[in-house]
């Protein structure tokens, strides 16, 4: 396990978040992508899987390369390098604050969801900012982190990867659906585990508003809530933070003009006030503290 890679990499996005002076990772592989569909996109799956294969397989043989060189370097020097370079994996620190931000202007909702977002009341838009943070937590945060630990930089640049390609050729419309279907998959399984790890965390870290028991059936129809999902990951942090708010979200959305049934998560109040974001974002501090003693006892026990 990389415990210490994965300590420093942690708390320098959690201090420092983005490098903006340089190329983010997602993004060179984003234009990757791009690259790849102008010169050799078909309606056809085998292209996209090699598309997919193709990025992977460019993303480990990089981060090996940079794991292999900084080898042999001293100890301290290769961790707080490979720290450095894999806290660019890990997106606590942007996603906490993007979704701060909308407690300050609202307006800034546009900027993080697919959803239309001109028509949104206010408790939509807030609505939108907790469901936003808590679906990203797997994504960004959870999920990075568990293939960093298990698997060093290439398990969290892998997963990277298979995110972004995810976010842009993985949907199920006339363009993609061939050709992203094999990304799309690959994500599902890649995001099977976290975003479950992801849901029991914020169950067991948020507080007990409605006390033990009501936390106890929480847990139990977690599942029954999730499941209602397109996704088969999405719904599950989606859900706990709702049971773990006593909100309800969810509920029909307007995507480009056409209103999309979706069913609700949770069972509580509908109407979400900027209090339910900034509720949501104690979580931070709850994992953070959570992780640092974990991996901080880990770390001088091994």
């Amino acid at each position: 396990m990389y415990l210490e890679i994965t300590l420093i990499a942690y708390l320098i996005d959690r201090v420092v978040g983005e490098f903006n002076h340089i190329r983010h990772p997602v993004v060179i592989m984003g234009d990757y992508i791009k690259w790849y569909e102008q010169k050799f996109y078909r309606d056809s799956f085998i292209r996209g899987m090699l598309l997919s294969l193709s990025l992977i397989s460019i993303v480990f043989i990089l981060a090996w390369l940079v794991d292999t060189l900084l080898s042999s370097t001293n100890s301290i020097l290769k961790l707080t390098i490979e720290g450095v370079i894999a806290s660019s994996a890990i997106a606590s620190k942007m996603l906490y604050d993007s979704v701060y931000e909308l407690i300050i202007n609202p307006k800034k909702i546009c900027y993080l969801v697919s959803r239309d977002t001109e028509n949104l009341s206010s408790s939509d838009i807030n609505k939108a900012g907790v469901e936003t943070y808590s679906e990203n937590l797997s994504d960004g945060v959870i999920a990075p982190l568990f293939y960093l630990l298990l698997f060093g930089i290439e398990g969290a640049f892998i997963y990277k990867a298979i995110n972004t390609l995810d976010s842009m050729v993985g949907y199920r419309t006339k363009r993609y659906e061939n050709f992203g279907k094999f990304s799309a998959k690959l994500d599902d399984i890649a995001n099977f585990i976290p975003s479950r790890i992801t849901a029991l965390l914020i169950l067991l870290l948020m507080p007990y508003s409605r006390g033990l028991k009501a936390r106890f059936e929480d847990f139990k129809s977690l599942r029954d809530y999730a499941k209602g999902h397109d996704s088969p990951n999405a719904g599950y942090p989606i859900s706990a933070m709702a049971l773990a708010l006593d909100i309800r979200l969810g509920g029909d959305t307007s995507y480009f003009g056409q209103i999309k049934s979706k069913p609700y998560f949770g069972k509580g109040r509908s109407e979400i006030s900027k209090d339910d974001i900034r509720d949501a974002l104690t979580f931070r501090n709850r994992f953070d503290f959570t992780l640092f003693i974990i991996l901080g006892g880990l770390i001088l026990w091994v």
